[in-house]
């Protein structure tokens, strides 16, 4: 299989943070580790630990937006990296840490998928449909995502093999 950039993102889907995107979407085979090796584009950086956080603050959570944006862009890898961060700061345990994990977990089958890896892909979007359970029983939205629509897609996509590409996260900004 020869491994190949991911196809451009859709312009209609809005950018929500600020902070710049990375030179290149990292996919492992393709170019340099972002963190190893000295090529990379974030190399002798270190990972930032951030600080507890709450649902309700997701509007103004800079690294929720940036991971968002990241993940629509197809930047796969930084955005599990980024959302990692988020569910760590969460406590990893809870209804928020849950969510950020869920997320974290389509993106890597995003990226799975993009590798050709379609078994590793699936078993990643199972993980994220268990993790994304408690918030698609609530309903509605959680961190400004419709959540049933996105489980709906990432499973067509991931395990029904219904669903050319992975499913957007759109978020409502307003209340």
């Amino acid at each position: 299989m020869s491994l190949s950039e991911p196809s451009p993102p859709d312009p209609t889907i809005p950018r929500y943070s600020t902070l710049p995107l990375p030179p290149y979407r990292f996919v492992p085979g393709l170019n340099p580790h972002p963190r190893v090796d000295p090529e990379g584009h974030s190399w002798g950086l270190k990972p930032e630990a951030l600080p507890p956080w709450r649902l309700d603050e997701w509007r103004r959570l800079e690294p929720w937006l940036y991971a968002v944006d990241l993940y629509n862009q197809a930047y796969w890898w930084e955005s599990h990296e980024v959302l990692e961060a988020l569910w760590h700061a969460a406590g990893r345990r809870g209804e928020a840490a849950s969510f950020v994990h869920g997320i974290l977990h389509v993106a890597v089958a995003s990226l799975n998928r993009h590798r050709g890896k379609t078994p590793g892909a699936r078993r990643q979007a199972e993980k994220a449909l268990k993790r994304l359970a408690s918030s698609v029983a609530r309903g509605g939205r959680t961190m400004g995502l419709d959540v049933i629509p996105f489980a709906a897609e990432a499973r067509d996509c991931f395990i029904t093999g219904s669903r050319a590409q992975p499913p957007a996260i759109r978020l409502e900004l307003s209340d």
